[in-house]
């Protein structure tokens, strides 16, 4: 009996972790990195640098706030313009838009 109970909890906490969001990768290989780095004019390891440095919300879903947001914006941002100074806010909304799976809309704040 203690057993079978040992056993049942032992899916059951497998199958929790299993179903729960995957962490996000600093490299994310879904991130088409080489488009999202040309239409920036930086290389692709300058992108992933900077990158790494962002903190998105898990599992692709939309930010809980606008605070999130502007400071991954801020972050990356200033990073890239390092990298190529002619890189504008509205240059990088309009590039990570293009590639974001939900476009622009999926960047609205939950809140």
């Amino acid at each position: 009996m203690k057993f079978k109970v040992l056993s049942l909890l032992v899916c059951s906490l497998l199958s929790t972790y299993a179903l729960a969001d995957a962490p996000i990768l600093k490299n994310d290989p879904k991130r088409p990195v080489k488009q999202i780095s040309h239409d920036l004019g930086v290389t692709e390891q300058q992108f992933v640098d900077c990158f790494r440095h962002v903190n998105p919300t898990p599992g692709g879903h939309r930010p809980e706030s606008s605070a999130r947001v502007l400071e991954n914006k801020k972050v990356l941002l200033s990073c890239l313009k390092q990298a190529n100074p002619s890189i504008t806010n509205d240059s990088l909304d309009k590039v990570m838009d293009k590639y974001r799976p939900g476009g622009r809309k999926a960047q609205q704040p939950l809140s």
